[in-house]
Parts: structure tokens; C-alpha cells; sequence
């Protein structure tokens, strides 16, 4: 279930029971236009008569972005609600108020692997164990009928209840605290005023930052009743993450997980998506190493005990080319047929591989179907 809706003025905490009128007609959420009684909206009327405007503005610029655009799929964008914030006591990564991940920028240069100490690896563990908590309460959500926009509410404030900072929010200006990518999304799905559909496939993507380290992992979910192919997708996609983890040991080469990723993928006639890849992960969001998921690719390097970095497959019913909607975030299939992912986060050990992001009682990864399905 969503989040119960409170009143919008700060502070307040009691239940939201009566909408703002102008709220409702522009397609506010209720979570951020409800108040607990006529006295309470009265109160905060001069501060809240502000925010209109603020929304309308928001609206205005993201149809002006996708006037003239032409959608590859059935897909369209919703109202994307002002950007939330954090709490000042919650540690938070370089970019949380510049949008520029400088730390990040500056490793880019050294192109080297990460080998993390013990100390460094217990604290990515927690990260990744609280991701994990995270992303299944989310996941536990999903309801015909609600919208993205609520999932990133329940994100954020499972977040916040963990002292947590949601690693998504303002790294490189992105408007939510986690990424939702629904049926032709590829990933980076920005969440939205759009009622889940029966039949939808859902990706929701979450990343943590606990005491200096980040978490990321990734399920996708199949929103009530989906067609045979949807679920023959998710699926694959499933297995092309299991296959590869597999592989996960000292020595292996980093550039053959995509020749076995893409062996799974088109043995069922699917595509392995190329822009896109893993990355190593740590004290920084996004580093070495580069863990491309598709056949024939040129990554560099070797695994060794101490490397951390996650495995990510996006895998398509059609072509594997990717677009991007003028949002400059969301990553779609080109031809408009449907995509799914799956993300660990992997620690390579001294004789093969540790699942960080894994279920407690998950250690090697394992399909089951009611994990994924979503019903009512």
C-alpha cells in the first residue's frame, strides 16, 4: 500500500483529509495538497499559494521539451512533482546540492580498479543491505492504479527512516530519489503522475548512501496479469544476470560476461542493450570498473579479490539500440517493444563472488516468480 497522505503543512503531521481545490485541478499529488482541516489550509494559504505556480511552470517546461517528439512506444510522461529534499543530519555524497559528482569526475581519470580493504568492504555490505531493504519495500508496493511518483515517495521516506541518502537524487541533476522504468524504458525512468497499468513490466532501480559508501541493485516486476512474452522476458533477463554472476571469480576477464550475457539473451531471441553497462561501486556512485553486458566488447581488466561492481543487463524484446526522451534522462528501445533489467551489486572473494545486494536467505540467485508478480 502507498504512503498515508498527511496534511502539507510543515510540521503539522496529522492526517490530510480535504485537498486544495487548485491543488486537484492542476494534478497535484495528494501527498503534497492535502490538508487536516479548512483552519490549517487558511493558515498556510500564503505560503502554499506560491507553490501553483511553481507547479504550473514545471508542467509548462516538460511539454514544451516533448513538443514535436515522436515516442517510440505507447509510453507517455506524466507530471513529474517538485524535487524533493533531505534532511540536514543524513550524510550526504559531493553532488547532493551542486548536481556534479566532482570526486567521481576527478577518479574517471586514473582508469584503475578499486581493490577495497576489509574496513572499506563491510561499509559497502551495509549500504547494499539497506539497498536491498529498500527496493523490496518498494517493490512490496506495487499496485494497479498507483503511480511511480508514489513509489518514489515510499523511497524516499524509507530513506530518510534509515539515515540513508537515495543516491539518484540531484547526482548529475536528476529530479527522484530512485529510477522507475516502465515497459519500453530501458532504465533511468524518472517517476511520474502515471497510474501503473495492469500488464505494465516495472523496473525499480535503487541506490543507497550509507556512511560514505553506495549500494545498487535493480528488480523488475510484473504489474497483474502480463502477456507470455512480458514474463519470458523478465525472466530471461533474470537469467542473463544469474549467468553471468556465475562467471564472477579471480581471473575472469571482465570483457567475456558479455559473451555469455548475450548468449542467454539471444538463445530465447532477445537483444543485450550496448550503451548501457555495469560499473564498479564503492566510495563512489559510478568507477572502474566498465562491465559492458553485450558479445565482442573491449572492456579492460582482470577480477581480483577486492573488486566491487555490479552486473546490470537490460535486455530487449526487439532491437537493441536505445533513444532518450528530451527529459535528457529516460533511455528507451527505439522500436517501442519492451525492456527489463536485473542489478547486483558483486564483491569478488578470494574463491569466487559474494551477492552484497542478495535477499538474506538469497546468497545465489534463484527465479521465483511470486518475488516479481504484482497484483490488484
Amino acid at each position: 500500500m502507498s504512503e498515508a497522505v498527511v496534511c502539507a503543512t510543515p510540521g503539522c503531521g496529522k492526517p490530510g483529509k480535504m485537498a486544495c481545490p487548485t491543488c486537484k485541478k492542476l494534478g497535484v499529488p495528494a501527498n503534497i495538497s492535502s490538508f487536516c482541516t479548512q483552519d490549517c489550509f487558511k493558515a498556510y494559504w500564503p505560503q502554499h499559494k506560491g507553490f501553483h505556480k511553481v507547479f504550473t511552470q514545471s508542467q509548462v517546461a516538460a511539454e514544451d521539451k516533448f513538443f514535436g517528439y515522436r515516442f517510440s512506444g505507447d509510453l507517455r510522461p506524466g507530471t513529474v512533482s517538485p524535487q524533493k529534499t533531505m534532511p540536514d543530519h543524513i550524510k550526504k555524497p559531493d553532488y547532493a546540492v551542486s548536481g556534479i559528482p566532482v570526486s567521481e569526475q576527478a577518479a574517471d581519470r586514473s582508469n584503475k580498479i578499486p581493490v577495497y580493504t576489509a574496513e572499506e568492504i563491510a561499509g559497502i555490505r551495509e549500504a547494499c543491505r539497506v539497498g536491498r531493504e529498500v527496493l523490496d519495500l518498494a517493490g512490496n508496493s506495487i499496485r494497479i492504479g498507483m503511480t511511480t511518483n508514489e513509489i518514489d515517495e515510499i523511497v524516499h521516506a524509507a530513506c530518510i527512516e534509515r539515515n540513508v541518502y537515495p543516491s539518484p537524487l540531484n547526482y548529475y541533476h536528476f529530479p527522484k530519489s530512485v529510477c522507475t522504468s516502465v515497459n519500453e524504458v530501458i532504465c533511468h525512468g524518472i517517476p511520474d503522475s502515471r497510474p501503473l497499468q495492469d500488464g505494465d513490466i516495472l523496473n525499480i532501480d535503487v541506490t543507497v548512501y550509507k556512511d560514505g559508501y553506495h549500494g545498487d541493485l535493480n528488480d523488475t516486476f510484473l504489474v497483474g496479469n502480463v502477456d507470455e512474452e512480458g514474463v519470458r522476458l523478465v525472466k530471461n533477463s533474470f537469467d542473463c544476470l544469474a549467468a553471468a554472476v556465475a562467471m564472477v571469480k579471480p581471473g575472469t576477464m571482465y570483457r567475456d560476461l558479455g559473451r555469455q550475457i548475450a548468449a542467454v539473451a539471444e538463445a530465447e531471441g532477445f537483444s543485450v542493450v550496448k550503451t548501457y553497462c555495469g560499473h564498479g561501486i564503492g566510495s563512489l556512485f559510478h568507477t572502474g570498473p566498465n562491465v559492458p553486458h553485450y558479445a565482442k566488447n573491449k572492456a579492460v581488466g582482470i577480477m581480483k579479490p577486492g573488486h566491487i561492481f555490479t552486473i546490470e543487463p537490460m535486455i530487449n524484446v526487439g532491437s537493441w539500440r536505445d533513444g532518450r526522451w528530451p527529459d535528457d534522462w529516460t533511455a528507451v528501445t527505439t522500436d517501442g517493444k519492451r525492456s527489463a533489467q536485473f542489478e547486483h551489486t558483486i564483491l569478488v572473494t578470494e574463491t569466487g563472488y559474494e551477492l552484497l545486494t542478495a535477499r538474506q536467505d538469497e546468497p545465489v540467485m534463484k527465479w521465483d516468480l511470486a518475488k516479481v508478480q504484482r497484483c490488484l
